[in-house]
């Protein structure tokens, strides 16, 4: 008798490629060529292109929002500032502690309602900012460079449109 024994990576999911990887799988390539598994996939791969480009700024892709947010609107209270990312208030916590012991914010009490938290960019926050946002332009640059100029915008164009509606 012969049995047909499966792929030992049959139904896993795996970035990798070469002998044994998800990639060599019928079902795994059926599965990967959905849209949402491209999309997916792609968004992975630019996540550790960003990782790598601000590994320098001691920063990860989370404490960069917050830090851009803060600039932007200044001053907000924790709980505002998570609103506009779209957080809950534990991980905003999380994230703002870290930045504070970083040196690249500072809470204080609202004089208005001392129920909030007002948080601020320091000076070494700002600088730290300025670096890191240098970075994300290459990157990008980088990771839609094999679309052409054109095909990039395009992308980004789309992008825009399902994300927000225009």
């Amino acid at each position: 008798m012969n049995f047909h024994r499966p792929h030992p990576n049959a139904g896993r999911l795996s970035t990798g490629a070469g002998p044994g990887s998800c990639q060599e799988t019928a079902a795994c390539q059926s599965r990967a060529s959905r849209t949402p598994g491209r999309l997916r996939r792609a968004q992975l791969r630019l996540a550790e292109a960003g990782a790598a480009a601000l590994a320098p700024s001691d920063l990860d892709g989370r404490e960069l929002a917050v830090l851009a947010v803060l600039a932007a609107e200044y001053p907000l209270s924790q709980l505002e500032a998570a609103g506009r990312l779209g957080i809950d208030r534990t991980t905003m916590v999380a994230l703002v502690d870290d930045l504070e012991r970083k040196g690249l914010v500072q809470r204080h009490r609202s004089p208005q309602d001392r129920r909030k938290n007002i948080v601020e960019l320091t000076a070494v926050g700002l600088d730290r900012l300025r670096q890191a946002e240098q970075a994300c332009p290459e990157t990008e640059r980088r990771f839609l460079a094999p679309l052409g100029e054109a095909g990039a915008r395009r992308l980004v164009g789309a992008l825009q449109i399902l994300t927000f509606g225009q």
